[in-house]
């Protein structure tokens, strides 16, 4: 792939890749070479899949701010910022490796600084960091074991769903194992449980379905973004939440609607990703996106 002098070849017009991780989409903007305000507006306008581009997450690179060799900003759709995106840093990982040829790269968020390395099957692995587990650190609004939260779906005596864990993998997660992950309308369920009181910055929420003690089936709906095809943050909280409920190993694969990742979480409390990348398309944004500051 081009170096990133190469990215804004066009005057009043800024460069973007469109890749995805499982079907997880993100459109990718480069700031390195070219110093431009994007905000939650400028967000909002590509996020918009009639008409902008559309994105499930768009990812900023910035200069390093302090630690890490890149600052990678993440925005949803809605115009929120998210502090971690799995997928979307393996894709951002996967450029910036193929343009540098090093065999790792380190990336700060705002949820902490991702080390990023390429196996010899092609495939990226982030170390997505340790997972937090505490309740005020996911954050719940009261103090609650985060193992089986108090949250019940449908009737009081006959609950749907019932006793999601918690965990926090750089964003909010909120996990309910279930007996057939496809037998639940996530669509419907998804944005009601997102703004549960419980979580005051909003959640994640996933359905998993524990196949065996090494697979998990998982349908993520993501916060400010909507249902999506994988979701990586998703996948690491679910395999930590699993193990801690001694459902599974420590290890496991979990296979989302667009494909399967890999979650290892460590002896040392790391929780490494690995997966696929693919890059869809490039393209130009016409300055119009930024007029206003991004604001």
């Amino acid at each position: 792939m081009a170096g990133s002098q190469s990215l804004y070849s066009l005057a009043m017009s800024v460069a973007f890749h469109k890749m995805n991780g499982l079907g997880n989409d993100f459109v990718v903007v480069d700031t390195r070479a070219r110093k431009i305000q994007i905000g939650a507006a400028a967000a909002r306008r590509i996020g918009d899949r009639h008409r902008g581009v559309g994105f499930d997450q768009l990812l900023v690179i910035e200069p390093a701010k302090g630690a890490g060799d890149y600052f990678l900003r993440i925005w949803n759709p809605d115009g929120s910022e998210s502090g971690a995106c799995g997928n979307g840093t393996r894709c951002v990982a996967d450029m910036l490796l193929n343009e540098s040829s090093k065999a790792s790269v380190a990336l700060a968020t705002l949820g902490g600084v991702l080390q990023c390395t390429r196996g010899t099957d092609g495939r990226v692995t982030v170390d997505m960091g340790e997972p937090k587990l505490d309740w005020q650190d996911i954050p719940l609004a009261e103090r609650m074991d985060t193992r089986t939260l108090d949250i019940k779906v449908g009737p009081i005596d006959a609950p749907v769903l019932f006793g999601p864990s918690a965990v926090n993998m750089g964003n909010p997660h909120c996990i309910f194992f279930v007996e057939n992950a496809e037998a639940h309308d996530l669509a419907k369920i998804g944005p009601m449980l997102e703004y549960h009181p419980l979580f005051p910055e909003r959640a994640n929420i996933s359905l998993a379905q524990v196949k065996s003690k090494s697979e998990i089936r998982l349908r993520v709906w993501e916060r400010g973004a909507g249902q999506t095809l994988a979701c990586g943050s998703a996948a690491c909280a679910a395999t930590v939440a699993a193990a801690r409920r001694r459902l599974t190993e420590r290890a496991a694969r979990v296979v989302l609607d667009g494909g399967a990742l890999d979650i290892h979480w460590r002896d040392d409390n790391h929780v490494l990703m690995t997966g696929p990348v693919e890059l869809n398309f490039s393209g130009e944004l016409p300055d119009r996106y930024f007029a206003d500051g991004g604001s």
